[in-house]
């Protein structure tokens, strides 16, 4: 009886110096993650426009206010379509480049820190290179289309390219993190499984489509989750690179109206109710994501 009221005092004072550990996650936790999560909630029920600082409680007039505006549809369509076409690209791209760099060719350590370079570089300052890239009046660009004898483009001054050319310029930026992911997942396969099937005869597209890409399911259930989620956030390209939401609105989305709301025309309470709607956006997607992905991830 000694020995178990000694074990269970011990047992206390571990739960009680565990508690003590984690306070302070859970102090940073609960002041800028739950408590602005609240406010944001209760802000959307608001009318507060961060000039007279106060607001009154003005139930769902800001969500339909939201979904009868015109440009608060173009952020959410935007949105929708730079993911669509950005996630799937970044996917197939990154795993047909990790395929290469996995292989023994030469300057491979080269290559992977070439195309690692771009997500080191700050995004302010990718963007404002960029910038002068697309510009279409001293840009390379164009110069490299009249070689060709192609017509010169607007290009962030379409409202037909506009958003494809932060598409094209986020894909480069973003590249390099998803090279790496999935060639940490090509080396942790197993040489014999691939030997094995080499042996059984098996072709290389076989080998990849069969075990390879099976045995990546849940690097590529990752990648894929943070690709939607940072589609969904994205801001800063296109704050640099289109400050007004470009031609038409057409690089407007969902984060860009939000900040317009909240800093430039001092609506919290519209800026936070645009928040909380992108929230379960992010949310449904992301449920939707897990739901189906994961039936399909193997574990080795």
């Amino acid at each position: 009886m000694v020995m178990i009221d000694r074990l269970r005092t011990y047992k206390k004072e571990e739960v009680f110096f565990s508690y003590i550990c984690v306070l302070p996650i859970i102090i940073l936790a609960v002041t800028f993650v739950i408590v602005p999560l609240i406010s944001v909630f209760w802000l959307g029920f608001t009318n507060w426009d961060m000039v007279t600082d106060g607001g009154n409680f003005i139930g769902l007039k800001n969500y339909k206010y939201l979904i009868g505006n015109e440009k608060f549809q173009k952020s959410i369509i935007n949105t929708l379509f730079f993911a669509g076409v950005k996630i799937p690209l970044d996917l197939v791209l990154s795993l047909f480049i990790a395929t290469l760099l996995d292989k023994k060719i030469r300057g491979r350590s080269f290559f992977r820190a070439t195309f690692f370079l771009p997500v080191v570089i700050p995004m302010v300052a990718a963007s404002i290179v960029w910038l002068w890239l697309y510009n279409p009046m001293i840009t390379p660009l164009n110069q490299l289309l009249s070689f060709f004898h192609i017509k010169p483009s607007r290009w962030l001054y379409d409202p037909n390219l506009s958003m494809l050319c932060i598409i094209f310029f986020s894909l480069w930026k973003g590249l390099g993190y998803n090279i790496v992911i999935f060639l940490a997942g090509l080396q942790s396969i197993p040489d014999t499984y691939i030997e094995a099937a080499r042996i059984d005869g098996a072709s290389p597209n076989k080998i990849f489509f069969k075990i390879t890409l099976p045995l990546l399911s849940p690097i590529t259930y990752f990648v894929l989750l943070m690709g939607i989620i940072k589609s969904f956030n994205v801001f800063t390209q296109i704050s640099v690179m289109t400050p007004e939401g470009g031609p038409l609105y057409s690089t407007g989305v969902s984060v860009f109206y939000i900040y317009q709301q909240a800093f430039q025309n001092y609506n919290m309470g519209r800026a936070s109710a645009a928040a909380v709607i992108l929230f379960f956006m992010i949310l449904a997607f992301t449920l939707v994501q897990k739901y189906i992905g994961q039936k399909n991830i193997h574990y080795q």
